[in-house]
């Protein structure tokens, strides 16, 4: 399955990783995912979501670290879109991974919340419902389809407070001010890649990597610039390559104005996770239940 994988990106993995984890994170690519799901509890309970998967015959599994998080266990995702649970917005298809950087940027209810790269809203509700519907958030999008589908899902999940911007965040006002941010930031896709699913970007190239790493250390730096002193954001990627992540976050905390502050990895006991040379920080494994991914929680100084 080797030759599916773009091999600029291949080589990459190859330097960065020894053998034995190269092996385990190819076996992730080609490792057929479970579909996962969070709950709306703006419009529901993880009780009543439990008792429609029970009557319609829908195995599932928790999972320690989200009450609201379900693993799909016997049905494909166009199954669960035909329940109403999905139709009516109770229910939101999402990676596991993708679930983690919104719990750890620990919103509250009453702040100032940005979201920089929002569509298509996933991490958006996921912070409205975690701080009850009672945070103030800006979500910025750069892409106008993208940003229609980012609307469609806020109003569909019932988010109440979300100002949409259809503006490039690395050129938002220097005098904007937020209690909190989250960048989870555009990347290669590394880890998300899923051989069973869709053909990968064989183009991936070093000239799209070197693009893509200016658009995220510009981001940060912006995301740094507009956060309140002394106030935590969270840096993520759906990457697995320490070029768009470690190495992006050490030359901006050789600017100190920010501070990595440890991510507390027995809260997430059951991911799988890769070594990363920064410290405090999260990469995520490929597998069957989860996409690769990076997360880091940031304070400015």
């Amino acid at each position: 399955m080797e030759e599916k994988i773009p091999q600029f990106l291949l080589e990459n993995l190859s330097k960065q990783y020894n053998e034995e984890i190269l092996k385990k994170i190819i076996e992730g690519y080609n490792a057929k995912r479970f579909v996962t799901f969070r709950v709306n509890t703006i419009k529901t309970t993880v009780t009543k979501v439990e008792e429609t998967l029970i009557k319609n015959n829908i195995e599932y599994e928790k999972v320690k670290w989200s009450k609201e998080a379900f693993i799909v266990k016997n049905v494909k995702e166009d199954i669960i879109k035909k329940l109403d649970i999905y139709i009516n917005g109770e229910i939101y298809l999402q990676s596991l991974s993708s679930m983690i950087p919104a719990i750890i940027l620990e919103p509250k209810e009453g702040e100032n919340i940005l979201d920089m790269a929002a569509a298509p809203g996933g991490k958006t509700t996921q912070i409205a419902t975690i701080t009850n519907n009672k945070s103030y958030i800006t979500a910025t999008e750069i892409n106008k389809i993208r940003a229609d589908r980012l609307k469609f899902n806020i109003e569909k999940q019932g988010v109440a407070g979300v100002n949409i911007m259809i503006q490039d965040a690395r050129d938002l006002d220097s005098m904007f001010s937020f209690d909190r941010i989250l960048l989870d930031a555009p990347c290669s896709g590394s880890g998300t890649i899923n051989l069973n699913k869709e053909k990968t970007n064989q183009k991936f190239n070093e000239n799209i990597l070197e693009k893509i790493t200016k658009t995220q250390t510009k981001l940060l730096r912006k995301a740094i610039e507009i956060l309140k002193s002394g106030k935590e954001m969270v840096y993520s990627t759906c990457s697995i390559l320490q070029s768009e992540n470690e190495d992006i976050l050490e030359k901006i905390l050789k600017e100190k104005k920010a501070e990595i502050i440890p991510i507390n990895i027995e809260q997430f006991e059951e991911i799988p996770i890769l070594k990363t040379k920064l410290k405090g920080t999260i990469t995520i494994c490929p597998n069957e239940l989860y996409e690769g991914f990076f997360v880091a929680k940031i304070r400015k100084i």
